[in-house]
């Protein structure tokens, strides 16, 4: 296991060489592998668009995936071809040959894996003991408790999730780099984990397990509802006589505009439009163009909208705003 022995050799190590290699995160890690040796064999269960795009991050970045198990045998082999790595044919093979199980899933199969890990760990303990081994999660909105019972077997166990969308199994990888991963669990798992991605160079945030299922509801929010916000505005374009194609190219200066100044400067510093400057009659003629659904929906965000404003403009007065946003969405409970 990694400990500060670990980390005070590899400093030397990278000093003896720095004048002979780049100090590039793949020689960084190839210390690290170096001197954990078998220690640190990783295999991922799972063979979509998660466990491949973490089993080809963790590949080019020096660590040592063994490879994959997957139900369905053509998608390990799709994810052993893409990290040139191993196929295991059975969870026993690989419980067997891996220090590390990453479990990449969806999330309703989580569960379901853990216990047959844990029946064939029980039924063959000489070969497929799980005791000093880690074993990890990627979803979002689980915790590390679906590992239950995971104490008795000697092994520890933690939830690690990158705040990244994956859209695609071959090229999702490419944004790891620049991904902040959250993570809860035990200590041990979390320890070991905590020191891997932080040499691959993420920060990693703690998070408590109880808190998952609302840390992966605000992740929704600003990715998915965003999407549907989107889609929202396209139709209302629609009902004017802008095709869809249209819409997106007239939209996407205008997305992109903010959201970049989002990133860059914040949401108050970001917000525009008629609810920031308190334009109370702009606001009501959106209101009266709208159907009951989406008048709801703009009525519920916009009081989000109206608390950004008013912490942009404290001194302003949006109390017209108010009656028309917060009292009509009274009137309808």
């Amino acid at each position: 296991m990694l400990d500060l022995h670990f980390f005070v050799q590899c400093g030397i190590l990278c000093f003896e060489r720095y004048s002979k290699e780049t100090a590039s995160d793949d020689y960084v890690l190839s210390l690290y592998s170096e001197m954990e040796g078998d220690s640190m064999q990783i295999g991922i269960i799972g063979a979509g668009k998660v466990g491949c795009s973490m089993g080809r991050y963790m590949r080019e970045h020096g660590l040592f995936l063994v490879g994959y198990y997957s139900r369905s045998i053509e998608s390990s082999e799709e994810a052993g071809t893409f990290t040139d790595t191993k196929v295991f044919e059975d969870l026993e093979s690989i419980i067997m040959a891996c220090d590390m199980l990453c479990i990449a899933t969806p999330d309703d199969a989580i569960a379901e894996v853990w216990a047959e890990v844990q029946r064939i760990a029980e039924e063959y303990p000489e070969t497929c003991s799980l005791e000093h081994k880690v074993l990890c999660h990627f979803s979002g909105s689980l915790s590390s408790d679906v590992f239950s019972g995971i104490d008795s077997m000697g092994a520890s166990g933690c939830s690690i999730h990158p705040m990244s969308a994956f859209s695609d199994r071959f090229t999702s990888y490419y944004k790891l780099k620049d991904v902040i991963f959250t993570m809860e669990g035990q200590h041990e798992a979390c320890r070991v984990l905590t020191e891997v991605f932080s040499l691959l160079g993420n920060k990693v945030l703690r998070i408590k397990p109880e808190k998952k299922i609302l840390y992966h509801c605000a992740a929704s929010l600003v990715s998915n509802f965003m999407i549907g916000l989107y889609q929202m505005g396209l139709d209302l374009l629609e009902d004017c006589g802008i095709s869809k194609e249209e819409g997106e190219e007239l939209f996407q200066p205008l997305v992109k505009k903010n959201v970049q100044q989002m990133l860059w400067d914040g949401a108050a510093e970001a917000l525009t439009g008629p609810i920031e400057r308190g334009d109370a009659g702009t606001v009501q003629k959106h209101l009266s163009v709208l159907g009951e659904a989406d008048a709801q929906i703009y009525r519920l965000l916009g009081q989000k909208v109206l608390a950004v404003a008013e912490e942009k403009n404290p001194g302003r007065d949006y109390e017209s705003i108010k009656n028309i946003i917060i009292g009509s969405t009274q009137d309808k409970v």
